[in-house]
C-alpha cells in the first residue's frame, strides 16, 4: 500500500504543478481515487514540506510551495 500512496503522491504533485491550487475533492475527482488514498498522498507531501494549505470557511485548498 505504501508504494501506491507514494505513486499517487507523485501524481498529486504533478496535478498541482499543472493546475495550481486545488481542493482535495477536486484532486479526488481528477485522480479517481478514494478519500483515504488522496488524504494519504496529501499527507505524504505535507510531511515532505511540499504543500501550502489555505482554509476558507469549510474548504481547504492545497497548493505547492
Amino acid at each position: 500500500m505504501l508504494r501506491e500512496i507514494g505513486e499517487l503522491s507523485g501524481i498529486v504533485w504533478r496535478l498541482l504543478k499543472a493546475n495550481g491550487e486545488m481542493t482535495t475533492a477536486a484532486i479526488k475527482k481528477e485522480t479517481n481515487q478514494s478519500d483515504f488514498m488522496v488524504g494519504a498522498a496529501v499527507g505524504w507531501l505535507a510531511r515532505e514540506d511540499k504543500l501550502n494549505f489555505k482554509k476558507s470557511a469549510r474548504i481547504i485548498k492545497v497548493s505547492l510551495k
